[in-house]
């Protein structure tokens, strides 16, 4: 069901006709929300998944909260599928005041294994992944990140990779 709606969602960002539907929602709730469906699975591997919504993010966002919880889904998801050790930390903050609202940054980050520049300039590519044999061993379509990119595009934002084998890996 997943890769069949990764596959839908894609192709309708590739035909246009995926729309934003921005409206009042509860970036704390659904940032705690995106940790707690990702909290078994970074057990179970007996890493440490922390949500750190900043303390002075406001108590109510205009966004597209479907979408956006995609992209921290895929962003957390993939972070704690490809973290052997340590830990993956979600972190939102309040990087700017502006006349029509706040700018926010959204940070995922994890102490995997990192992620090489070759690797880096092609994950966010339809149908691109990293490493093959753990993309084997984890599953996944390709398009995530893919999608998540295009999502962030539409909400004048995009997708910033910080990493290098070794360190682990921030996506912001």
């Amino acid at each position: 069901l997943a890769i069949l709606n990764d596959i839908l969602d894609f192709s309708k960002l590739e035909a246009g006709k995926l729309e934003l539907a921005p409206r009042d929602m509860d970036l704390v709730a659904m940032v705690d929300q995106v940790a707690q469906l990702f909290a078994t699975s970074a057990a179970e591997k007996r890493i440490e998944l922390v949500a750190w919504p900043a303390a002075d993010l406001p108590a109510c966002v205009v966004l597209d909260e479907l979408r956006l919880r995609q992209v921290l889904m895929n962003l957390v998801g993939n972070a704690v599928k490809f973290t052997e050790q340590g830990h993956v930390c979600l972190r939102v903050q309040v990087i700017g005041v502006e006349a029509d609202g706040v700018r926010l940054r959204v940070e995922v980050a994890d102490t995997g294994a990192g992620i090489d520049a070759e690797t880096q300039a092609r994950l966010c590519q339809p149908f691109e992944q990293g490493d093959a044999s753990l993309t084997r061993r984890h599953g996944g379509t390709g398009l995530g990140l893919a999608i998540s990119q295009r999502l962030l595009g539409m909400m004048d934002s995009h997708l910033d990779i910080d990493s290098a084998p070794g360190r682990g890996s921030r996506f912001s």
